[in-house]
Formats: C-alpha cells, structure tokens, sequence
C-alpha cells in the first residue's frame, strides 16, 4: 500500500517535480525577506506551541465564528482536556503575552511570528488544511499612527518582494457599542431579503449578520450592495481615528480605499481594520490583513491594553509571486562543485572543500564521480557555478581544472593555490 499525504495537505521539496510554488528555496527566500521586514520595522520574534487549550481560541475569536465553530482542529489529550491545533496566531500571542507578563517587560510591545496554522475547511487554491502565516501583534499603543505603521510593515513587505497589482481596503468598525447598533439596522434591513439569501448568510443571520458582509456569493452581493454603512454609525472618537488614518497613510503614500463592507472574520476587532487583496488571485483575492483589537486582552483575562496586528499567508503570497512571473533567487546552490575521479583524488578533494565550507563557501561533491561528463550533467542539475575536477592527470601534475560553468571558461590551478583563489572569486561573486 502507498502511503499518501492527507487531503489539504502538501509536501515542500528541495527541487522541482511540478509542484509550482511548493520549492524549498522560495520558502526560504520569503521567509528571509519577512524576518528582514519585520525587524526593520522594531517587531521582535516570538514562538507559541502548536496547540493550546480550547478554551484559548474559544474566548479569544469568538464561539460564532467559522473558525471556532466549523473549522477547530480540536481533541482531547490522554487526561481529557481539550486542546486545539493553533487555528490563527494572535490568540496564543496574547495568552503567551499575559502568562509571561511581558507588559512588565516595557510599555509597548512589537511581535511578530512565522507559524503553521490548521483549519478543517474545503481544500482549494489558497485555502489549505495546514497553511503558514507571518503575522505581527503590536501591543499597548492605541493610537491611529500604530494603526498606519502595522499597514505600511504589510505593504513594505509586499513592494520588497514586488509583488504588484495590489489594493488596500481600510474600514473603521467601531467598538462594541457602535457595533451593538448597526447590528440591529443591519438585522432590520437584511431582514427583507431573508429569502433571496444564500444558506450560509440565513444562518450568520441569526448568529452574526456582520459576516453576511463578507459574503462572496453572488445572491448576497445584490444584497449587500444597499445595505447601511457602518461608518454612518461611528462615534466622534471613532471617526476622529479612522479620518486621522487615512490622512495618514495618504502623507506616506501608501494608496487605499476605504471598503464600508470590510468587517473580517473575527468578533475581537474593533475600530481599524483593513485588507490587501490582489486582482491575480480570483475570487479568494485577499493577501493579507488584520486590524485593530482595543479589548481582547482583557477578555482573556489579562491587562486592558490595545492591540493592532495582521496575518498574511505564505501560500498566498508565493502563489501570487509565481502568477506575476517574480524572479525568485535561488541560494541553495553550490558555488564550487567537486569532481575528484580516483580514491586519492576523492581524499584531496574532500580536504578542500572542508576548508572552503569553513569559509562559508558553498560546496558540493561528487563522492560517486565515474565519467567527467555525467559529473557534469549532475552539476548542471545543481546549478552550480563551477566545477572543479581532479582526475589521474591533474593529480600528476597537481594542478586542477576550473570550469565556469556559465561562461564555459576553463583554467588550471595549482592544488597549493585552490582555497585563495577560491575565496577570492567568491568574494567577488557575492558583490555581484
């Protein structure tokens, strides 16, 4: 029998077997270019277990959300307590940040992660049962500039990997209270057309109608189109912040929309939250997004402070790069590959790139080299920049033969002058 991966699932391979964007190098490329980002930009690293106890994920999001009511990898350990597969990264955030006290740690805090997460959800383009997030949480600061510096860390990271064809949708859902009264107008309205809806909609309905403005079904479009804006609805405070952002953001020229539709999928967000979305990802469009939660905190039993952060998947981001042709760059390749064609030649050989790899050189080696010709289509394989052979003639006159593996140049080196020469070329190399 052949054992086979479980639906929603995917392997990531050090090279190509038609598996797209699923390469090992793309993965390690991004994850460079985030790590960069984000501590270009003061969020400092932080590692949850993969699992928690429910009752994190179930306090945090909301029990009448997708995730939590449909979506929750949950099971129970071998003393029956309930533990939950990490669906998303900001509750376990906000539990590390409480049970470790790192508000005593310093006023405001700036997090980010990159972490698996796991939803049971029908597998398709974009959507996976395991998939991988960065995500940043910058807590203790309520003001509309941390709103504008969490927005602008995902677009700067986005134009570093030049990504393009992007929009910013930016939405104010003010707090509890405010929401408290556009539900019910919003109930009102959405009332009327109780039967036109989609299924999905007449159940949000009655759990949560905020989500029939998420909706992508086409029958809950038409709807959705004349419904009341929440932004009608918002207090002086609330639009002081969301007016204050957009100002914002415009002055340092990051371009955006304002979406009255925009809510997310979460019950803990309150005044900004926003989405960037790329027009090559079809109808699950959406790269990225996040937005402000003042009272999350709290409600996990912690300090009242404010909170603002996103959640961006790797997949999606990949799968866009590909779509846009973006050149991905390849560093796992070997500068210098090996070739020694005798035993005593295999000795001489594994001495120098030991010395090289030392330098931090990378290298490779042919330790089954037979026929120079198949080394070579081996070396093609890797990508190699070069190939340095060391057969019965060389090692008589103990000098090797350099081939530039691009340019097809070939030289002699003597073997007492393979590591300077070497690690002068190298040097060059990398300032190209």
């Amino acid at each position: 029998m052949l054992f086979q991966i479980p639906k929603g699932l995917y392997d990531i391979l050090p090279y190509e077997v038609d598996q797209e964007w699923k390469l090992s190098h793309y993965w390690q490329y991004l994850e460079t270019v985030i790590r960069k980002t984000a501590l270009d930009f003061g969020f400092k690293e932080i590692r949850t277990p993969t699992f928690e106890k429910t009752e994190v994920f179930n306090r945090g999001l909301g029990e009448a959300t997708d995730i939590v009511s449909k979506e929750m990898y949950t099971f129970l350990d071998k003393a029956k307590r309930s533990m939950t597969l990490r669906p998303e990264g900001t509750a376990p955030v906000m539990r590390s940040f409480i049970e470790n006290r790192l508000y005593n740690a310093r006023k405001i805090n700036k997090f980010f992660y990159i972490a698996s997460m796991f939803r049971y959800e029908r597998p398709q383009s974009g959507r996976y049962r395991q998939h991988h997030q960065f995500g940043v949480e910058a807590i203790g600061n309520p003001s509309f500039e941390q709103d504008a510096e969490v927005i602008d860390l995902l677009y700067e990271l986005y134009s570093r990997l030049n990504i393009s064809n992007l929009t910013v949708n930016l939405n104010c859902i003010g707090n509890i209270a405010t929401r408290e009264v556009y539900k019910k107008d919003l109930t009102k309205y959405l009332e009327k057309y109780l039967k036109d809806m989609s299924e999905e909609s007449k159940i949000r309905l009655a759990k949560n109608p905020l989500r029939i403005l998420d909706s992508k079904e086409e029958e809950d479009q038409e709807i959705i189109k004349s419904a009341p804006s929440i932004l009608d609805y918002l207090n002086d405070d609330e639009k002081n912040h969301f007016n204050n952002l957009c100002d914002l953001l415009k002055s340092i020229n990051i371009p955006f929309i304002i979406n009255d539709k925009l809510v997310r999928g979460i019950d803990y967000y309150t005044k900004t939250v926003f989405e960037i979305t790329s027009s090559d990802l079809g109808s699950q469009n959406a790269l990225g997004g996040g937005g402000r939660y003042d009272h999350l905190l709290s409600q996990l039993k912690g300090p009242d402070l404010p909170g603002m952060g996103f959640g961006t998947g790797l997949e999606r981001i990949l799968q866009t790069m590909i779509k846009q042709d973006i050149v991905i760059p390849d560093n796992s390749k070997p500068f210098i590959y090996f070739v020694p064609l005798t035993s005593h030649a295999k000795k001489i050989a594994f001495n120098l790139i030991t010395q090289l790899r030392r330098k931090e050189i990378p290298c490779d080696i042919d330790l089954n080299a037979k026929k120079i010709n198949q080394s070579i289509k081996n070396a093609n394989l890797l990508q190699a920049s070069h190939i340095l052979i060391i057969g019965e003639d060389e090692l008589q006159t103990k000098q090797a033969q350099l081939k530039n593996m691009i340019s097809r140049e070939q030289i002699t080196i003597e073997f007492d002058k393979i590591i300077t020469y070497i690690t002068n070329l190298w040097r060059e190399y990398e300032k190209v």
